[in-house]
């Protein structure tokens, strides 16, 4: 496959390849076309692959130090409400199966946490209450309340990364959080952003994806912060 057969399969149609690298003309609509391509594909990476670093991460350094609890908590909601919406909807299995991945992996990070904090079996006991509330929600809950529960979403991602950035605060340092997590992380809440600016979605939709971005950005400056301050202090004590 040729560059040009790559990019116009995957990236631009053939006009706007004719364009960019044949008249070498910087057309706005092809541009924002690319930019819409782009920030699709990091959307879908962010959402198959936001939390397997960070359980790799866990799984590998065999700690959970500096991970929010509460944050992991509210993360581990903010994915469970998709799947209960398309469970409940019976929508089909390939429609929703990346948000099942990334909820099985928002679990396994819940138990871990707790597990590496020495309370193996409170985890335990979390993990049933959890599975048992999901399935009562998914079998018995009305309609209007899994349609709420989707809805705040958002809000519960927005405060997971709120209240893992105040605990870096608190703590002076990031810990055990993924750096490429964070990183996926902010992309694909950029990318959501631009995406609801392009298609004009609601005022409050679009303020918060905007927030969820820049609170992703906090994120992300504390681990360049962070880390950069201890790279210092090692040179300083050799």
């Amino acid at each position: 496959m040729t560059i040009k057969e790559f990019l116009v399969s995957f990236l631009m149609p053939e006009k706007c390849y004719e364009t960019f690298f044949v008249e070498f003309h910087p057309h706005v609509a092809c541009f924002v076309f690319v930019l819409n391509k782009i920030f699709g594909f990091w959307i879908l990476l962010d959402a198959l692959l936001e939390q397997l670093p960070q359980l790799l991460k866990i799984l590998w350094r065999r700690s959970a130090v500096g991970l929010s609890l509460t944050s992991a908590l509210l993360q581990l909601y903010a994915c469970s409400c998709p799947v209960l919406y398309a469970a409940a909807n019976s929508f089909p299995l390939y429609s929703w199966g990346e948000r099942l991945l990334t909820l099985v992996q928002s679990v396994a990070i819940v138990f871990l946490i707790v597990h590496y904090r020495g309370k193996t079996m409170k985890g335990l006991w979390l993990l049933s209450a959890y599975t048992a509330a999901m399935f009562l929600l998914g079998s018995y809950a009305a309609a209007a309340v899994v349609s709420l529960l989707h809805e705040s979403r958002l809000a519960a991602a927005i405060a997971s990364k709120g209240f893992q950035a105040r605990m870096n605060h608190i703590n002076g340092h990031t810990g055990q959080l993924s750096s490429a997590s964070v990183l996926l992380s902010c992309a694909g809440s950029l990318g959501l952003t631009f995406v609801t600016l392009q298609e004009r979605e609601s005022f409050f939709l679009t303020a918060a994806h905007i927030l969820s971005t820049c609170v992703s950005c906090v994120l992300l400056a504390q681990i360049c912060c962070y880390r950069s301050r201890k790279t210092i202090l090692k040179n300083r004590n050799r």
